[in-house]
């Protein structure tokens, strides 16, 4: 399932600190989908099991131990400030371990015993996507107001839900380049590259035919049609990435894809630097895309704190520390 690092505009915990949360998220699944599947094998205790645990509002678990949180923070600084960054963060995963930060809140609960484990990894992840979502939008003292159709959004769950645990996704960033917010199409951040994607879908079995042109050609049984060039778009955001890399210095390589895989794209001329995948050759794509096994790089959580430094981000203060302030 991969990791949604920032949805459009809202405020997030990757924000805060990248090179923490992506690990943390991967043994938090796995832990949780370990109880779960273990409790799921015992028929007569399962639904039991989770009525059984209390829901505790997650403001006031990550409120109490704020404090010693950031007096671990700075005790670490203070003790040696020559640790390159990679045992900084070592450290700090550590800490917060030991302080159970590693549980994060996320207690997923069943009204019913699901009859297969298909069904059990279904709820599962639909459970997961709304925590994801809360990550996405909401840190320990801020918050952004989340438009409902992101929790029905087909393509977001599909980047989700669909994809490896080490891919980093941005979902329609508004990136904020010289004080003029630009929002962009989705990108993905895998390991070892990264991926511009832009989605061509209406209807199913339509021809998009391409060109250098500003407008194609859309053609189904029923009707022929102008749609925007999604090269347009496409370019647009493979600029502003390598723009970014490059102040950071981060090399890593930069794929575009036009998405479409419910139809066809006729382009006679394919541009060599950007790939279509349809309705032919989508699954072969998509395959490759989740056998990907490498582990989270430190050069991914670059690449991706440096665009997140140039997203923008509207938030408010959360009800609970105005009232407390």
């Amino acid at each position: 399932m991969g990791q949604l690092i920032k949805l459009q505009d809202y405020v997030s915990r990757y924000e805060q600190n990248i090179f923490q949360y992506p690990s943390r998220y991967v043994r938090l699944k796995k832990q949780q989908w370990e109880k779960v599947q273990s409790l799921w094998e015992n028929e007569s205790t399962f639904v039991q099991s989770f009525e059984e645990e209390p829901s505790i509002p997650e403001w006031l678990e990550e409120k109490q131990p704020l404090f010693n949180k950031l007096k671990g923070f700075l005790k670490i600084r203070k003790k040696d400030m020559e640790l390159d960054e990679q045992e900084e963060i070592e450290e700090e995963e550590e800490e917060y371990e030991e302080e159970g930060y590693s549980s994060l809140q996320f207690n997923p609960s069943f009204s019913f015993r699901p009859n297969t484990i298909d069904e059990l990894k279904l709820q599962f992840l639909d459970q997961l996507f709304r925590f994801q979502m809360k990550w996405a939008s909401t840190t320990i003292t801020e918050q952004s107001f989340v438009e409902k159709s992101y929790y029905f959004d087909e393509r977001l769950k599909y980047f989700l839900q669909r994809f490896p645990d080490t891919f980093l996704v941005l979902y329609n960033p508004i990136f904020l380049l010289k004080k003029a917010p630009v929002e962009v199409d989705p990108i993905i951040i895998t390991p070892t590259e990264i991926w511009c994607i832009t989605f061509l879908e209406d209807e199913d079995l339509s021809v998009y035919v391409g060109s250098k042109e500003r407008f194609w050609i859309k053609r189904n049984q029923e009707k022929e049609e102008k749609v925007l060039n999604p090269l347009l778009a496409l370019n647009r955001t493979e600029k502003i990435i390598k723009k970014i890399l490059e102040l950071y210095e981060i090399e890593l390589p930069i794929h575009k894809v036009v998405l479409s895989r419910n139809g066809y794209i006729d382009y006679p001329t394919v541009p060599y630097d950007v790939q279509f995948v349809e309705r032919r050759n989508y699954e072969k794509w998509f395959q490759t895309m989740r056998a990907h096994r490498s582990p989270l790089k430190h050069i991914q959580f670059k690449a991706a704190q440096a665009l997140l430094q140039y997203c923008q981000t509207t938030s408010v203060k959360r009800l609970e520390w105005e009232m407390n302030d």
